[in-house]
């Protein structure tokens, strides 16, 4: 696999070089480097922007002066931006040196969060939101780059799992300590304050992110474009749009099932939340190391996981304790493939690593629309409050199929080349060729 003109070998021909005594002792002892933390940190504060309006709806409609269910469109444009600005803003950018290219994504981001927090013009609001969302999108898509390549080929999914935990991450500190620094400071201060720390961002990736080389710069569009013809990208991507796609359609209304189906108090929900974003990120930190080894295995089993557990949902909501704990772990195995799925992506995109990585960004929001969307009219229909896990549940079956077609698309390809090497070997000394 190679980076912008430069390569970047796979876990597997890595391992091929090695013994497994070696490739294990490597693997559990290695450090990640300090470039991947950073790359977390970046990560971390871009999932809290997205999220964190959430919990700061009611503040921003009042200032504004429009309705709440229109304010919620500040999450729609950044989804939206999301989508679009990953795979744009990693061809507009391809020949930029990705530590620029870095740079220049936190240095838009803390402007438009500036601007956010100045405006009184709701139309403005949302124009930096997009603004900030394409910016967003650009720097996940390089960060997976980086990260995955600073660690190694050994290491690399274990790298993305640190880097996808930095999102995950937000969900259990970032978000909530937002929503509480809004109350006490006004819903512009959480704005400031993310500002200020991607320019901090900014000194850390100029300092540890290196320079690229010059022949790490020389590719065209059109050969990053090539590698769309690679069938197992094409199914790495469903993969990253029906894991977020299935987990997310019943998460984006689990506090009506908790408390309507549950009988859980409103009061709770938010712990409950919290259970689920601890279980997603222990279930990255896992699925990222676990990936390294054996990749096809983490995502068979976390999709097989994540539609069991939902399916459990389904049927089970009626009992909150048990609830609890199947929202918990649908946090650890529908989300703990995510960092393997964008490592594949990598992988397979061949020549054009920053595009696979970006689609895969892009794959992953587009799920979430798609789903989160058909789980809203599920919940309006005979099947109410179970209706967005019923939902989840058949998109997360999508998702066992994709990564099966995977395993055995890599599996075939293992023994054709096995065949190949066969065939074409010497015959050894004494023998009959």
């Amino acid at each position: 696999m190679s980076t912008r003109g430069g390569t970047l070998q796979s876990p597997a021909d890595a391992t091929a070089d090695q013994s497994p005594a070696d490739v294990t002792s490597d693997q559990s002892s290695a450090r990640l480097p300090l470039v991947v933390h950073v790359m977390a940190l970046g990560t971390f504060l871009m999932a809290t922007t997205e999220f964190v309006v959430a919990g700061l709806l009611p503040q921003i409609a009042g200032d504004l002066r429009v309705g709440v269910a229109q304010t919620g469109l500040m999450i729609t444009v950044f989804a939206v931006g999301m989508i679009i600005g990953a795979p744009v803003m990693s061809m507009l950018t391809l020949r930029m040196p990705r530590r620029l290219t870095l740079m220049l994504a936190l240095g838009l981001f803390a402007a438009g969060h500036i601007v956010v927090a100045l405006s009184s013009s709701f139309a403005l609001v949302l124009a930096a939101r997009f603004v900030t969302a394409l910016a967003t999108g650009a720097f996940w898509a390089v960060a997976n780059v980086v990260a995955a390549r600073a660690a190694g080929p050994a290491a690399s999914s274990r790298a993305l799992g640190l880097v996808g935990a930095g999102g995950m991450l937000a969900n259990v500190i970032g978000v909530p300590v937002g929503a509480f620094a809004g109350q006490l400071m006004g819903w512009r201060g959480p704005f400031w304050a993310l500002a200020v720390l991607a320019a901090a961002a900014v000194a850390l990736i100029a300092r540890t992110v290196p320079h690229d080389g010059p022949h790490q710069q020389a590719v065209s569009i059109r050969s990053e474009l090539s590698s769309l013809r690679s069938g197992r990208l094409w199914l790495a991507l469903a993969a990253c749009a029906t894991t977020t796609g299935g987990v997310l359609a019943a998460y984006s209304y689990i506090s009506p099932l908790l408390t309507d189906r549950s009988g859980i108090a409103s009061a709770l929900v938010p712990l409950v939340l919290v259970g689920f974003g601890v279980g997603a990120l222990a279930g990255s930190l896992v699925g990222g190391r676990i990936g390294d080894k054996r990749p096809h295995t983490a995502t068979v089993v976390a999709a097989a996981g994540a539609t069991v557990l939902l399916l459990a949902i389904s049927l089970l909501a009626g009992h909150a304790i048990v609830t609890v704990v199947l929202v918990t772990l649908l946090g650890f195995f529908g989300l703990g493939a995510n960092p393997v799925l964008i490592s594949l992506a990598v992988r397979y995109a061949g020549r054009a690593p920053t595009l696979g990585s970006a689609l895969s960004v892009s794959g992953f929001n587009l799920g979430t629309a798609v789903g989160s969307w058909i789980a809203g009219l599920a919940l309006s229909s005979s099947l109410g409050t179970t209706g967005p896990a019923v939902v989840g549940t058949v998109i997360a079956a999508l998702t066992v199929i994709t990564t099966l077609a995977l395993a055995i698309v890599r599996r075939r390809g293992a023994a054709a080349s096995a065949v190949q090497v066969t065939e074409g070997a010497p015959a050894a000394p004494g023998t009959n060729p």
